[in-house]
């Protein structure tokens, strides 16, 4: 199938830390050929995340040598596995986690980063799937232990992560509060599952929170800000914050007399540690993901589906908190290639 691209490839390309405008459209070498342990992917769909916007500036936590492509997660078929790869082979319709290099015609993955995609989900969806869903599902069942019955508040709950909390929330069976910064945000946070809505532009988040549940047992915070210090006041005795994130810009400190009184406790989570360290974590959390998926218990919303020139575009959209679920780039055709939706206008 490398044939179909030829001797090279289309790629955004990253030549230097800096603005996402400088980010261009370029002919590029394909990747090389995959070692032990890996698979190379034809993409045909990649997902858009925050990170691909920090990392593009060189303010993530991991900083590739340049020039490279940013997209950390990525959709298509499977050209060809290097030995040792047993579960899935040339032909197959797979998505993967990717350190970087997803914004890209060809893609070298981890055979561990690889699973492959349900009959009816389309790889625009696909694309989107692995980084917020994985995220959400680790921070809130292996990290934080969220028990059926407890209250989830769930900070930036329209965005790509956030919206994935809030499904995997509902389907262990939990209380979702929803917050998010207008009313158009919350309507899809309810469109998704949340039990109650709180618009953190207009109201206050600790007095709504203490009006319609007492507190929160369980924190999901992707923002920081002022989001995390309102968490601090509605967290129960014995509650779980999670930091996933700091979409506002603000990095919060934390105090730790508030963890002492409250009796609760700060979790960070990485999915870029756990995939490196506990593999097997994320394996099981994507296979029962996918098996959640092909249950119908969740709904994967990709709000725009913009083609790969138009990688710029799609970044700003989440730079700009502009967006709503996921944005997905379209690196062959229209990006969809199976019988699912998800692709937006």
């Amino acid at each position: 199938m490398r044939g179909v691209i030829g001797v090279g490839m289309r790629a955004i390309v990253c030549h230097a830390p800096g603005k996402i405008e400088t980010l261009r459209l370029e002919d590029a070498p394909p990747p090389r050929a995959p070692g032990p342990g890996e698979v190379c992917i034809v993409v045909h769909a990649a997902g858009v995340n925050f990170a691909d916007v920090l990392i593009t500036r060189g303010a993530y936590q991991e900083k590739p040598a340049h020039p490279f492509s940013p997209g950390m997660e990525a959709a298509g078929v499977v050209a060809s596995a290097g030995a040792g790869v047993t579960h899935v082979r040339a032909g197959d319709r797979v998505l993967a986690f990717l350190d970087h290099g997803g914004f890209a015609e060809e893609a070298v993955a981890r055979a561990a980063d690889v699973t492959p995609i349900p009959p009816a989900m389309d790889f625009a969806t696909a694309a989107c799937f692995p980084v917020v869903y994985a995220t959400s599902h680790l921070a809130l069942c292996h990290r934080a232990r969220l028990r059926p019955g407890e209250v989830l508040l769930v900070h930036g709950a329209s965005g790509g992560v956030g919206l994935t909390a809030v499904e995997v929330g509902k389907t262990v069976g939990a209380t979702v509060i929803a917050t998010a910064s207008s009313r158009e945000k919350l309507v899809v946070a309810r469109e998704h599952g949340a039990d109650h809505l709180v618009n953190s532009a207009e109201e206050d988040i600790c007095e709504r929170v203490a009006a319609l549940t007492g507190g929160a047992d369980v924190v999901y915070d992707p923002v920081g800000g002022d989001a995390f210090t309102a968490s601090l006041r509605v967290i129960r005795p014995g509650g779980r914050l999670l930091v996933i994130g700091f979409a506002s810009g603000t990095v919060p400190q934390i105090p730790a007399n508030h963890l002492l009184v409250k009796d609760a406790s700060a979790l960070g989570l990485s999915l870029g540690q756990l995939r490196r360290h506990r593999p097997d974590a994320v394996a099981a959390a994507m296979a029962e993901l996918v098996r959640w998926y092909a249950e119908g218990r969740l709904r994967p919303f990709v709000s725009r589906t913009l083609p790969l020139e138009r990688a710029v575009e799609a970044l700003a959209l989440l730079r700009d908190r502009r967006s709503t679920g996921k944005v997905a780039l379209a690196v062959r055709g229209d990006g969809a290639g199976g019988p699912g939706g998800g692709a937006g206008p």
